[in-house]
């Protein structure tokens, strides 16, 4: 399998919904709680996105969860955010001791949350931008400030 698009060695990506205010809010707190700099972010809904997503073999439209790239390897839905949580520092590492729960318990839990996440806590009209305090965690551009 080719290594994933737009990252260097080393390097992994969290895909995430750009609309989605729960979505936008988690990852603003993985950047307040200092991940680690190799994880970089794109939102399912940008070029760098669907094309990471074409790579993992998923659908670049309607993609409802949370994915988490590192080498050749992909996770979803709550895989995907229990790795993450690997890079934090502590206390915040000690979450990713649950990927070890059986996934139709863990994704139980997730999926619910997904599923009613833009009634729970809303939606943009279109892709939110995050703070360029993080330019270079992301992916795909970040609109300049003027």
């Amino acid at each position: 399998m080719s290594s994933p698009p737009y990252l260097q060695t080393g390097e992994s990506a969290v895909l995430y919904d750009g609309v989605c205010k729960l979505c936008n809010g988690w990852v603003q707190f993985l950047l307040r709680h200092h991940l680690a700099r190799q994880v970089r972010f794109a939102s399912v809904q940008s070029e760098q996105g669907k094309a990471l997503l074409r790579w993992a073999g998923l659908p670049e439209e309607n993609i409802s969860t949370l994915v988490y790239i590192d080498g050749n390897q992909h996770w979803l839905r709550a895989q995907a955010v229990f790795r993450v949580m690997q890079h934090l520092p502590a206390p915040w590492r000690g979450l990713a001791v649950l990927r070890h729960f059986p996934d139709v318990i863990s994704n139980a839990a997730y999926d619910r949350i997904a599923l009613n996440r833009y009634k729970l806590f809303g939606r943009y009209s279109e892709q939110h931008v995050l703070t360029p305090d993080y330019p270079e965690r992301f992916l795909h551009p970040m609109p300049s400030e003027g």
